[in-house]
C-alpha cells in the first residue's frame, strides 16, 4: 500500500518545504486537518492489547474476512492457481469480450496500485519490531488475502456497468448498492457508497499521489548528494514535481487503457529489478540463508521474541500484509472491473495472484534480504525495540543498508525501485480517484479532463510539501472503505460461489475453450 507505513509500522523520509512561506502553508493546512485526522484515526485504527502486543481491530477485520472466505470457497487461492495462470495467458479470452483491458493489464494495473514504499520501508520496520518471525505471519496473511481479492474482484466485474463508449465503471461503486439492497436498506448502500467514493478520492489525491511524489523526490535527492547535490537547491522540488506531473499526465490522459499498457511493462520490469537486487544480496550472503530461514520459522512461534513474542510477531506480520495488499479495501476491484471478459469469476482468479505478488513475493523478498544481510543498523534498531518497545529507524535506510552490505552502489538501485514503485502507484490511483470523482460529478469529457489536470497539479504540490495530518486522515479514510466493503462481500458471497460453480463446470466440459476458439484473442 502507498502510505500505510505511516501507521505504527513505519517511518518515512519526507521533503521539507524550501521556504518559510511554504512551511507556513504546510503548517496551516495541517492545523485544519489535525483534529479530524487524529479523531478518525483513533477510531479506525483502534487497538487492543493482546499478550503485551498492540493489535488494531481493523487488521482483525481484514484477516477474519480472509479466513472466512478461504473456508467458504474451499481454499480457492490454492486450487485456482492453474486456472489463474491460464486466464492471464488469454487461453479463455475472446477479441469481442466487453471491457477495456486484458486480464494481464488489469492485474498489473491493480498490482501497481498496491506495490509501493510500504513493501520496502514498511516491511523493514515490521521485521524490526516483530522480529524475523513476522515474515512467516506476513506470508500467511498474504495467502488469506488472496481469497478476499478473489471475491471482491469477481463482484467488481459481475456488477460493473459498460458504458456506450466502451468504458467501464465497477467495483464497490456498483456492488455495495446491490448488497445493501439485498439487506432491504438501499438508502444505506447509497450513503455508504458515497462515503466510499469520498474516501477513495481523498486517499488517491493524498496517499496515492502527493505522498508518492514526495517520497520519489526525497529518495532521488538522497542518492544524488542530498542538500549538497544537484537536487538540494531551492526550487529543485518544484521542477522535479512539474517533470513528474508531465510524465503522469502523459499516461493518465489515455485512461485505463493507457494505464494498462504502461503498467503491463512497468510492473514486471520493476518487480524483476527489485527481486534481482534482493537475490544478489541473498546470494552474496548465501552462507547465512539456513540460519535466516531458521530464525523466521522459530521467531514465528517464539514466546519470548521481540515486542510481544509469538503474538507480537503474528500481529506485526498480519498488520504489514493487510496494509500492503489492500485485500478487502475494494480499491483493486475498480481496476479489475475494466477487464475484457464475459465471465466475472475469471477475473477473480486473476486477482487472487495480486496479494501473492505484492505480499508473498515482494514483501517476503524485502524481509529475507534484511534478515539475511543483517546490517548493523537493523541490529541496532532491534536492540532499540527490545529496550523501548519501538524504533526510530527509517525503513528505507534499513533496506538500503542491507543492499549496501553487498554492493556499495546498490542504494542507487533501491532509489530507482522506489521511483518506479511510486510512479506506478501514482498512475493507478489516478484511475481510482477518477472513478470517485465521476461518481459525484459525472463522466463528461470536460469533467474527466478537469480531474486529470487537478490530479497532476497535486503531484507538483506533493513534491514540494508534505501534509502529515492530511496523510493520516487519508490512511484512516481508506480503511473506512474496508468496514463497509467487507459487509458487502459477505452478503454477496453466494453470488460469487454460483459464478465459480458455473465457470468450473464449463471449464471441465470444454465449453470455455470452445467459446474462446470461436474468436481467438489477439
Amino acid at each position: 500500500m502507498p502510505s500505510a507505513a505511516l501507521h505504527a509500522l513505519g517511518s518515512s523520509t519526507t521533503v521539507e518545504p524550501d521556504s518559510g512561506a511554504l512551511a507556513t502553508i504546510e503548517s496551516s493546512v495541517d492545523s485544519v486537518f489535525s483534529g479530524v485526522a487524529d479523531a478518525l484515526s483513533s477510531v479506525v485504527f483502534y487497538s487492543v492489547s493482546i499478550g503485551g502486543a498492540t493489535f488494531p481491530l481493523i487488521v482483525g477485520w481484514l484477516v477474519l474476512a480472509g479466513l472466512v472466505f478461504t473456508a467458504y470457497f474451499g481454499v480457492i487461492q490454492v486450487r485456482g492457481l492453474k486456472v489463474a495462470v491460464e486466464t492471464i495467458r488469454g487461453r479463455f479470452s475472446r477479441d469481442d469480450d466487453p471491457g477495456e483491458v486484458s486480464h494481464f493489464q488489469a492485474l498489473t494495473s491493480a498490482v501497481s496500485g498496491t506495490v509501493g514504499l510500504g513493501n520496502i520501508a514498511g516491511v523493514a520496520v515490521a521485521v524490526t519490531i516483530g522480529g524475523p518471525g513476522a515474515t512467516f505471519w506476513m506470508i500467511v496473511a498474504g495467502l488469506l488475502g488472496m481469497c478476499t481479492k478473489f471475491v471482491e474482484c469477481t463482484l467488481g466485474v459481475r456488477y460493473r456497468e459498460v458504458h456506450d463508449d466502451g468504458t467501464v465503471t465497477g467495483g464497490p461503486f456498483r456492488y455495495l448498492k446491490v448488497a445493501f439492497g439485498k439487506l432491504k436498506v438501499t438508502w444505506v448502500g447509497t450513503v455508504l457508497t458515497a462515503i466510499f467514493a469520498v474516501a477513495i478520492f481523498f486517499f488517491g489525491v493524498a496517499g496515492g499521489n502527493m505522498f508518492q511524489a514526495n517520497q520519489t523526490f526525497a529518495q532521488v535527492r538522497n542518492v544524488t548528494g542530498g542538500d549538497d547535490g544537484p537536487l538540494g537547491s531551492d526550487g529543485a522540488a518544484l521542477v522535479f514535481g512539474i517533470v513528474l506531473a508531465v510524465l503522469v499526465g502523459a499516461v493518465i490522459l489515455g485512461g485505463i487503457s493507457s494505464i494498462g499498457r504502461v503498467t503491463s511493462k512497468l510492473v514486471p520490469a520493476m518487480a524483476i529489478l527489485y527481486i534481482t537486487a534482493c537475490l544478489v544480496v541473498i546470494l552474496g550472503n548465501v552462507g547465512r540463508v539456513p540460519d535466516a530461514v531458521g530464525a523466521i520459522l522459530s521467531g514465528a512461534f517464539d514466546p519470548e521474541g521481540v515486542a510481544g513474542g509469538v503474538l507480537g510477531a503474528l500481529i506485526v506480520g498480519f498488520q504489514r500484509a493487510a496494509f500492503s495488499n489492500e485485500a478487502g479495501i475494494g480499491s483493486a476491484a475498480i481496476a479489475h472491473s475494466a477487464v475484457k471478459t464475459r465471465r466475472p469469476v475469471s477475473e477473480g482468479f486473476v486477482a487472487l495472484l495480486e496479494p501473492f505478488v505484492d505480499t508473498v513475493v515482494i514483501c517476503t523478498m524485502t524481509a529475507l534480504t534484511i534478515v539475511i544481510a543483517s546490517p548493523q543498523s537493523w541490529l541496532d534498531a532491534r536492540a532499540e525495540v527490545a529496550e523501548t518497545g519501538s524504533t526510530s529507524a527509517d525503513g528505507v535506510v534499513l533496506t538500503s543498508d542491507a543492499f549496501e552490505s553487498v554492493v556499495s552502489w546498490f542504494p542507487i538501485v533501491l532509489a530507482i525501485a522506489v521511483a518506479l514503485f511510486a510512479f506506478s502507484t501514482l498512475i493507478t490511483w489516478s484511475y481510482y480517484s477518477e472513478k470517485a470523482w465521476a461518481h459525484f460529478l459525472g463522466r463528461s469529457r470536460a469533467s474527466v479532463l478537469t480531474f486529470r489536470i487537478v490530479y497532476c497539479l497535486f503531484t507538483v504540490v506533493g513534491s514540494v510539501l508534505t501534509f502529515s495530518s492530511v496523510l493520516t486522515l487519508a490512511d484512516a479514510m481508506l480503511f473506512v472503505c474496508a468496514l463497509v466493503n467487507i459487509i458487502g462481500l459477505y452478503v454477496l458471497a453466494p453470488v460469487v460461489k454460483e459464478e465459480l460453480r458455473s465457470y468450473l463446470a464449463d471449464r471441465r466440459s470444454g465449453k470455455l475453450s470452445r467459446d474462446a476458439a470461436q474468436a481467438p484473442a489477439a
